[in-house]
């Protein structure tokens, strides 16, 4: 049971979540909620004008309504704002989605009221989500369309899955137990009002392609020993004199990995001068990597914490401040970051396959089958591996530097974070592809050195994979077996022996 802390959730917490944890809002959090609704309702009955507690949005915000619209302000404006198209988010994206947006709310500085905190609690609770179309946002002034997709779903609008069966939202809520929210002042733009809509899908790439990282640094040790690679470019000393943290942790991983291999032992007189880069370079690229996404996962865990609508409440001044902190900037580059290392995780992971499966590099047998000729082992299997590398990189031109202004150019800034982060979770599955082809590779190879094996901790993992995917033979229907190895990846990648992106 992960209990959502408002302002000091952690990286780790959060993909719990995202792998289907039970959670549930701190009721800590109530005492700042209601100081913030207070705040409001004393607001309001005032008659200060308040950005989108009594007056229009956007470019509208000039027209001040009327006490008894407020309601109806709020309704129409998430209706209004529910304009997204394209297919929905996936579920466990849209509940992480709906737990983040608990822990900003939370935070008592958006001046919604503990109840309809408490509908979204126990939405989560009883496998009540909103379907949330994935496009339609800019990434600044809210993710308006998704967020409001959200919000429809708590007045009974739109639709819901109950337990993954899609409904209209009323009858999932009353399915569920739950009656509709009325919305109060300002509660409706606090509810689509905020960066949630990317970083949710930021926070899911990031835990995918951590799980292609890892595996990644298991076959790149199976395809050195396969390759009869040399141990001596990781050398702590020549990392240390680089200096790079992520640098120095790749290299004594991989020389703890190997230590011990008699496939390793078998060549150390052997001659070779240097490894190819894709071999030889293992602990600069993926150093390199595993800095850069650690870094975009310290963005992401400040911003799945933050408070990011508009305006701001400010109970112990009685004040509400227009700002801007629903501009999803950061989490923009932090997806693009991402992104890049997929890109480059993948890039020198299919390198790898082109090596084992290259008689005249690797030294093994034609694409790895003992008949080249009336086998064609790995040969397509290279050539998979090649497109959805080639894909990864076609997606990987960075969203933020794009911006096209909207609401008659009150907005005339934008971060396309949303669109840099939903293309994270395709990307990383063609990268868990990838890997899972150079997994098969190179352990492949090294049954041609047999009766030499690798290091007794890369065995019991290579053993691991063999029961699920027999060692190659003749040619058989390859596709399932790509599969096998990417479904191995996906269930066993979090207990690798090998560094994660999130402590």
């Amino acid at each position: 049971m992960i209990t959502i802390r408002p302002g000091a959730m952690t990286l780790s917490e959060w993909r719990s979540i995202y792998r289907g944890a039970e959670l549930g809002l701190d009721p800590k959090a109530r005492d700042a909620v209601d100081d913030a609704a207070t705040t409001v309702a004393e607001l309001v009955a005032s008659g200060q004008a308040v950005y989108g507690v009594n007056t229009g949005f956007g470019k509208l915000a000039q027209e001040r309504i009327d006490a008894a619209d407020l309601a109806t302000l709020q309704r129409r404006l998430v209706l209004s704002h529910a304009a997204g198209v394209g297919p929905p988010l996936a579920e466990p994206v849209v509940r992480l989605l709906m737990a983040l947006k608990l822990c900003s709310l939370g935070r008592g500085a958006s001046g919604v009221r503990w109840a309809t905190l408490a509908l979204l609690d126990r939405m989560l609770d009883r496998g009540c989500i909103p379907v949330v179309p994935s496009q339609g946002s800019v990434g600044a002034s809210g993710d308006l369309a998704p967020l409001a997709h959200l919000a429809a779903a708590m007045i009974g609008e739109g639709e819901a899955t109950l337990h993954g069966r899609r409904m209209p939202a009323a009858e999932a809520l009353r399915l569920s137990g739950l009656e509709p929210v009325e919305l109060g002042p300002k509660e409706g733009l606090a509810l689509l009002n905020g960066t949630q809509a990317p970083t949710a899908p930021a926070l899911a790439g990031l835990f995918e392609v951590e799980r292609g990282f890892r595996g990644a640094l298991i076959s790149g040790a199976w395809s050195l020993d396969a390759a009869k690679g040399s141990l001596s470019p990781f050398d702590a000393r020549i990392h240390e004199l680089r200096g790079h943290a992520g640098q120095r942790e790749v290299a004594e991983t991989l020389r703890r990995l190997l230590s011990g291999s008699p496939i390793l032992e078998s060549h150390a007189d052997c001659g070779r001068i240097q490894d190819p880069y894709c071999i030889r370079c293992q602990p600069q690229v993926m150093g390199a990597i595993l800095d850069l996404l650690r870094q975009a996962g310290r963005t992401l865990e400040v911003e799945a914490n933050a408070v990011t609508d508009n305006p701001l409440v400010f109970s112990d001044t009685g004040e509400a401040i227009s700002g801007g902190n629903f501009h999803a900037e950061p989490v923009a580059f932090a997806a693009d970051q991402i992104a890049i290392a997929t890109c480059e995780i993948g890039a020198i992971s299919e390198r790898r396959i082109a090596l084992l499966t290259d008689p005249a590099v690797s030294g093994l047998p034609a694409f790895l089958t003992s008949a080249p000729g009336l086998n064609s082992g790995f040969m397509i299997a290279h050539v998979t591996a090649a497109a959805l590398v080639a894909e990864n990189r076609q997606r990987a031109f960075p969203a933020s530097v794009d911006s096209i202004p909207t609401s008659a150019n009150q907005e005339d800034h934008v971060s396309m974070a949303t669109h840099g982060a939903r293309r994270l979770l395709e990307m990383a599955e063609n990268l868990k592809q990838v890997v899972g082809i150079e997994l098969l590779c190179g352990a492949q190879g090294i049954d041609f050195h047999a009766p030499l094996t690798t290091s007794p901790e890369l065995e019991a993992l290579r053993t691991g994979l063999r029961r699920r995917v027999p060692a190659y033979g003749d040619d058989r229907f390859l596709a399932p077996d790509l599969r096998a190895a990417s479904a191995w990846l996906d269930d066993e990648a979090d207990g690798f022996p090998v560094p994660g992106v999130v402590a």
